[in-house]
C-alpha cells in the first residue's frame, strides 16, 4: 500500500464511524447475531434487517447528524433515491460548514447514493450510473479536493473488509446490539460494500480527470556534469498557466505518485531518482553521488519554462537525506528544505552510536539490486531473522555476514570500512562549520519513537550549534518512522497517544511550504524554532531553543546497593559510597539466546532482562515534565579496551506499568563517546570515566507516584555487530576473541540526568 493509500485509508475508517448518534428518545436494544465473515452470503440481508428495524425508531436532534445517518439507514435498506435525497439535503444544510472539511468526507457516500439511485430510477448500469455522479461532482472541485477525493476513492476493499470482519469479531459474544453499535456497524459495512461496487470503476476515472488537470512526463531525463543520466518524473497544473515554485523528492526509492500530490497543492512536482534507478538499475549507489545529482536536477528545473526559479525539496528517510545533501551543495535554486526523519548516513544508519546493523545489509541488497526477488525479500522478516541466528551462531566475523548469506555485497563491506564518521561520511552531508552557512529555511519533523530520530535531531542540533540564528524549525511528538506516509496513530503498541497530537503533518508541511514560498500565514503550530508535544499532558509547548526546554534538572545515581526483588537495583539522588558497585557479567561466547529479541511495545507490566541492569528510583513526590535529552556519567572498570552499550528509560507508573520514554534504546560504543570520529579505547582494569548525551530526545509529564527506571545493557544480539572488546577493528573480531566473559563495575558515581521542568 503506498503511503497515498495509507493516509487515505485512516481517513475512510474513520469516515466509517463519523456519522454515528448521540441522542435517541429511548435508546433501543436489537437482537443481533453477526455473521462469520463480511463475504458470508447471508451478510447482506443480515445488515438489511438490522437497518429495517432501526429505521422507524431512529432519532436523533442534530440535524446534520440525523440527515447523515438517516441516508446510512436508507442505502442499508436499499432505498438510494431516499438515500439520495437525505444527503443532498445534508449538503444544502451543511454547505457553509463544510467548506473547511476535507473535501472527501461526505463526498464517498454522496457518489455511491447518487450512482445508486439512478441506477435503480434509469434502469442502467451501475458502472454509467457511477461514471455519471463522477461527472458531476469531482470535476468540479479544485485540484486538491480532487487529489483528497480520489485518494479516497482508491482505499483498498481489503482494508475496509478488515474493518468489517474486526467489527464482527467483537459483536459475536453477544446476541444482541446496541442502537449506537448498529448505526457504527452499518456505516462501517456501507463503506465495504460500497468500495467493493466501485473499485474497479475509479482507475480509468481518475486517470482521464488527472489528464484534463496535469501535464504529466513520466519519462524525464536529466543529464548532469558528469554525463550521468538521472530519471525524473514531472506533474504541473494546467491551470494556472504560470511559472510555479516547483516541490522536489530526490529518492532512491519509486515513488512517482507524490509528484501528482505535489501539483495537486498548486506546486511543479518532481520525483527524481538516485543514478540507476530507472536508468541502469546495476549502478545504484546509495548516498555517495545524491548531493552533486539532486543539484543537478535542482539546476534543471531552474532552467524550465515552467519554473519560477524557486525549488523546495521534501522527503521523508532516505529523501530527507538528499535535500540535506544538496543543501551542502547550495544550489542558487534551493529556497526551502522539509524533511521527516531525514536519515543521515554514519550516524543513524548504516550504524547508530557507531554500532553497524544487519538491516544495512539487508537494505543495501534491496536498493542496490534490480532483481524482484530481492524486493520480496526485503519484506521477509522471518528470513532476515533466520539469517541474523545463522551468523550469531557461527561466531565468525561480521564481515562475513553476506557471505553466510550467500550475497556478498560490496557497499555494506565498504560501510563496514569507516567505522567512524570519517571523510566517507562527511562529504556527504554538511559537517560541523559548513551548517553555519545554509542560508535557507528548514522544517524538520521527528518523533520520540522514530527510529531515524538521532539523524533528524543530528541535522537539527549541528546546525543549532554552528548558527544559532539558523531559520531552522523542529516539530516532535509521539510519533514513529511512518507517521507522514501513514499518519499520526491515536493507539501505538500499547500506548494511548494524547489527543492534541493526532494532528495532519503530512498538511502542515504544505502550510508550512505556503508560508515559504506563497507568502500564507504561518501554520499556529510552529510558533517557536522547537515545538513539542509533552506526554501525559494533550498540550504542545514551545520553545526559542533547547537550553529553554527546562529550567532545572535531576540527577540520578546508579546505586549498588539493596538490590529488590525483582532484581532491580535503587536509583538514587543521593550519591552512594565511592566504593559501592554493581557487578555485571556477558558471556561474549554464549548463543543460547540466538533467537532473543526486544521488547517492542512502550507499555508493559515487565521488564525483559537480557545482558542489562535495572535502577529504579523512589517514587516522585511531585510531577517534573522531562523534556529535552537526558545525559550522564558512566563511572565503571572493564576488562576489556571497547563495550557496545544501550540505555532506555521508562517511567513506571502507580499502577504498574513501565511506559518507554523513547524508543529505541540509546545505543552507543563507549569509545566514540568522547568523538564519534576518532575511537578512544577504554583502559582496562582502570577505574575511569565517560560522559555522554543521548541523541534521543522526548518530553513527558512525569506522574506524582511514578518512578524512573534505568535499563544499562551491553549490546550483544544477533542484529548487531558484536564488539569483543580488543583494540582490532570490531568487524574483523570473531568469537575467538571472546573467550574471557566481559566484565562489568557500574560504580555509584555514576549518574543519569534528566531535563526538567517544574
Amino acid at each position: 500500500m503506498t503511503g497515498r493509500s495509507m493516509h487515505a485509508a485512516a481517513v475512510i475508517l474513520a469516515l466509517c464511524c463519523a456519522g454515528a448518534p448521540r441522542c435517541w428518545a429511548a435508546a433501543p436494544v436489537l437482537e443481533f447475531h453477526a455473521p462469520a465473515s463480511a463475504t458470508d452470503p447471508k451478510t447482506p440481508a443480515l445488515l438489511r434487517d438490522l437497518a429495517g428495524r432501526l429505521l422507524p425508531v431512529y432519532e436523533e436532534h442534530d440535524p446534520d447528524r440525523y440527515l447523515a445517518n438517516l441516508s446510512a439507514l436508507q442505502m442499508a435498506v436499499g432505498d438510494y433515491p431516499a438515500a439520495d435525497a437525505s444527503r443532498r439535503d445534508l449538503r444544502q444544510h451543511v454547505h457553509a460548514a463544510d467548506a473547511a472539511r476535507p473535501i472527501g468526507r461526505p463526498l464517498i457516500f454522496d457518489l455511491y447514493a447518487k450512482a445508486k439511485a439512478v441506477e435503480a430510477e434509469q434502469h442502467i448500469p451501475f458502472a454509467r450510473a457511477f461514471a455519471t455522479a463522477y461527472a458531476e461532482r469531482i470535476p468540479a472541485l479544485s485540484d486538491l479536493n480532487a487529489y483528497s477525493a480520489t485518494g479516497l476513492l482508491e482505499t483498498p476493499v481489503s482494508v475496509l473488509q478488515q474493518e468489517v470482519q474486526q467489527s464482527f469479531d467483537q459483536l459475536r459474544a453477544n446476541d444482541t446490539i446496541s442502537a449506537d453499535q448498529a448505526i457504527n456497524l452499518i456505516w462501517t459495512y456501507l463503506a465495504y460494500e460500497a468500495y467493493r461496487d466501485f473499485a474497479p470503476l475509479v482507475a480509468p476515472l481518475d486517470s482521464e480527470e488527472d489528464q484534463r488537470r496535469y501535464s504529466t512526463d513520466q519519462d524525464v531525463r536529466i543529464e548532469t556534469r558528469e554525463g550521468v543520466t538521472l530519471a525524473a518524473v514531472m506533474v504541473r497544473p494546467k491551470s494556472p498557466a504560470k511559472p510555479l515554485p516547483a516541490l522536489l523528492e530526490f529518492t532512491i526509492y519509486e515513488s512517482p505518485n507524490l509528484a501528482k500530490e505535489y501539483a495537486a497543492h498548486g506546486y511543479v512536482g518532481v520525483v527524481a531518482f538516485t543514478r540507476g534507478v530507472r536508468v541502469a538499475p546495476d549502478h545504484v549507489v546509495p548516498y555517495q553521488h545524491d548531493g552533486d545529482d539532486a543539484r543537478a536536477v535542482i539546476d534543471w528545473i531552474a532552467r524550465q519554462t515552467w519554473s519560477d526559479g524557486r525549488v523546495a525539496m521534501v522527503g521523508d528517510g532516505y529523501s530527507g537525506f538528499t535535500a540535506w545533501a544538496a543543501a551542502k551543495q547550495a544550489p542558487p535554486a534551493l529556497k526551502a528544505i522539509t524533511t521527516a526523519n531525514a536519515t543521515a548516513p554514519g550516524i543513524d544508519f548504516p550504524m547508530e552510536g557507531n554500532i553497524p546493523q544487519n538491516s544495512g545489509y539487508r537494505w543495501s541488497l534491496y536498493v542496490t539490486h534490480p532483481d524482484p526477488a530481492d524486493a520480496l525479500s526485503f519484506y521477509d522478516d522471518a528470513l532476515w531473522r533466520t539469517l541474523n541466528e545463522k551468523w550469531y551462531r557461527s561466531g565468525k566475523r561480521y564481515r562475513d555476514l553476506g557471505l553466510i548469506y550467500g550475497r556478498p555485497d560490496p557497499y555494506f563491506l565498504r560501510w563496514l570500512n569507516h567505522p567512524s564518521y570519517d571523510r566517507f561520511w562527511q562529504t556527504m552531508i554538511p559537517y560541523a562549520k559548513e551548517f553555519a552557512k545554509l542560508d535557507l529555511p528548514v522544517l524538520t519533523i521527528s518523533g520520540y519513537f522514530a527510529g531515524s530520530a538521532p539523524g533528524a535531531l543530528y541535522y537539527f542540533n549541528e546546525q543549532m550549534r554552528h548558527d544559532p540564528h539558523a531559520d531552522h524549525t523542529l516539530l516532535i511528538g509521539p510519533y514513529d518512522n511512518g507517521v507522514i506516509a501513514r499518519g499520526a496513530l491515536g493507539t501505538m503498541q500499547g500506548y494511548s497517544v494524547d489527543g492534541t497530537a493526532l494532528i495532519d503533518l503530512r498538511a502542515l508541511r504544505y502550510q508550512w511550504l505556503d508560508f515559504i514560498l506563497k507568502d500564507a500565514a504561518k501554520p499556529a503550530l510552529l510558533t517557536d524554532r522547537i515545538n513539542f508535544e509533552v506526554m501525559g499532558t494533550n498540550e504542545w509547548h514551545h520553545a526559542a531553543a533547547l537550553a529553554d526546554l527546562a529550567t532545572s534538572s535531576l540527577r540520578f545515581y546508579l546505586d549498588g546497593a539493596n538490590a529488590a526483588a525483582d532484581g532491580a537495583h535503587r536509583l538514587s539522588q543521593h550519591q552512594p559510597p565511592k566504593r559501592a558497585y554493581v557487578a555485571q557479567s556477558v558471556k561474549l561466547t554464549d548463543r543460547s539466546d540466538a533467537a532473543w529479541v526486544p521488547q517492542t511495545d512502550l507499555v508493559s507490566k515487565s521488564l525483559a532482562i537480557h545482558n542489562n541492569v535495572i535502577f529504579t528510583s523512589d517514587p516522585l513526590k511531585k510531577p517534573a515534565e522531562f523534556s529535552g535529552y537526558f545525559s550522564g556519567r558512566l563511572d565503571f572498570r572493564v576488562n576489556k579496551m571497547d563495550v557496545d552499550l544501550n540505555i532506555t528509560l521508562f517511567e513506571l507508573l502507580p499502577n504498574g506499568d513501565y511506559v518507554r520514554l523513547f524508543k529505541p534504546a540509546y545505543e552507543f560504543r563507549a569509545s566514540y563517546t568522547r568523538d564519534r570520529v576518532h575511537r578512544h579505547l577504554l583502559e582496562t582494569g582502570v577505574h575511569q570515566q565517560v560522559k555522554f548525551t543521548s541523541e534521543r530526545m522526548t518530553s513527558r509529564l512525569l506522574q506524582t507516584g511514578s518512578r524512573l527506571v534505568v535499563v544499562i545493557g551491553v549490546n550483544k544480539r544477533p542484529d548487531r555487530e558484536i564488539n569483543y572488546g580488543t583494540d582490532q577493528d570490531v568487524s574483523e573480531e570473531s568469537i575467538a576473541d571472546g573467550r574471557i566473559p566481559l566484565k562489568i563495575r557500574w560504580y555509584g558515581a555514576s549518574y543519569i540526568e534528566i531535563p526538567v521542568r517544574r
